[in-house]
């Protein structure tokens, strides 16, 4: 059997005792629901109240803010944890959306919305993707017109990750001409807001328990005072300066997500059995375990120094790209050869491969997909 995890010089005692912590409350408080909420299509904004309470939405945030003044590693054992249970990414999105605010928000700012959100009494989505533009954010065309002390916001997103269910909304809007310096970011609290509308919640092929949502915004009046940060023109600027982080977000579940499929495998071929042996016993199978495990094994060696890095301030944007596109990739490889050895089993919804393997195929695309992850790697290199 593959070790739980491989160890690290950046996982101390306290990093592990919290590690346990998050993974009892997941599994007394989050996993006896996960059916329910896949069948509703959303997990109730309400759940994470006493998760927050717990300290594990925001566990990186200072103090004062809420939170508990923890290493950014904190969070990332968290949602190591979340993806091992197949609760989706829910609060990955909360944590960038409470990072932009961390770091580009005036003071008023930081100190009405961080605490809020590290409780869990709000919970944040970021309403980026529209209808015609997607990972070229240049290209967005909803737009914030300034009215003497507020922004009057008109347009459309989509695939927007908590847009049911969040409260805080971080929106990239248009405040200027056509092209990365006309983007800005504006914070609304969407509850009872005047022209904000969620349109509907849409199908996945996977992650059924979290909600993706259409938003319209017709007219959306908010204070001028809900600009993140200072200035207009700013958001590309901040959207892309978090990019290290974000991939982390993506990189470490798709570790966790290796390990669990090839735990579930060798359990099951075990204990099937197919002309009067184990499906273990078999070359074939062995073979192809092997291969899983190795894969298993790289990858988390990988995530793992890259948050060494991301820790020390080294972690530089190219192999945030690439532990984003490859770990991803061999998520989605290792998942598909693990859901084989199941045979007909591992079509069936009711195994959990099966949900491994359709919540997977996402992760190559949200975050940005990885033919973009391989282009900034490209120009970087023929610079």
């Amino acid at each position: 059997m593959l070790p739980r995890l491989l160890r690290h010089r950046w996982m101390d005692d306290d990093i592990e005792a919290f590690r346990e912590q998050v993974r009892r409350y997941i599994a007394a408080e989050l996993t006896p629901h996960l059916d329910g909420w896949r069948r509703q299509g959303f997990i109730p904004r309400e759940v994470w109240r006493p998760f927050g309470r717990m300290g594990f939405l925001l566990p990186e945030l200072a103090e004062a803010c809420g939170g508990a003044g923890a290493s950014l590693a904190y969070q990332l054992v968290v949602q190591d944890e979340l993806a091992k249970a197949e609760v989706p990414a829910i609060t990955g999105v909360h944590t960038i959306a409470a990072h932009y605010i961390l770091d580009y928000g005036t003071e008023a700012q930081k100190q009405r919305w961080l605490p809020r959100l590290a409780s869990g009494e709000m919970l944040a989505g970021i309403a980026l993707t529209e209808p015609g533009c997607g990972s070229d954010l240049k290209a967005l065309r909803t737009r914030a017109r300034r009215e003497g002390d507020d922004y009057v916001i008109d347009g459309a997103k989509t695939f927007i990750t908590n847009g049911f269910t969040a409260n805080l909304l971080v929106v990239a809007v248009r405040t200027g001409d056509a092209g990365s310096r006309g983007v800005s970011l504006v914070v609304l609290e969407t509850e009872a807001l005047t022209g904000f509308r969620v349109g509907r919640r849409l199908e996945k092929l996977g992650q059924h328990a979290s909600d993706t949502a259409e938003l319209f915004f017709d007219r959306v009046r908010v204070p001028a005072d809900q600009l993140l940060g200072e200035k207009e023109g700013q958001g590309f600027a901040q959207l892309m300066s978090q990019l290290p982080y974000e991939r982390l977000l993506i990189a470490v579940p798709a570790a966790a997500v290796i390990e669990r499929a090839v735990e579930l495998t060798v359990d099951y071929t075990r204990q099937r059995k197919a002309f009067g042996q184990p499906l273990a016993d078999f070359q074939n199978t062995r073979f192809k375990l092997a291969e899983c495990a190795t894969l298993a094994h790289v990858v988390r060696s990988f995530v793992n120094d890259c948050i060494q890095r991301l820790l020390d301030g080294t972690l530089d944007d190219e192999a945030a790209y690439m532990a984003k596109w490859w770990c991803s990739e061999q998520q989605g490889k290792v998942v598909d050869e693990c859901l084989q050895l199941f045979g007909g089993y591992g079509y069936m919804a009711e195994y959990p491969i099966a949900r491994l393997y359709a919540d997977a195929r996402v992760q190559r695309i949200y975050g940005g997909a990885t033919e973009i992850m391989k282009d900034l790697i490209a120009r970087k290199l023929c610079a």
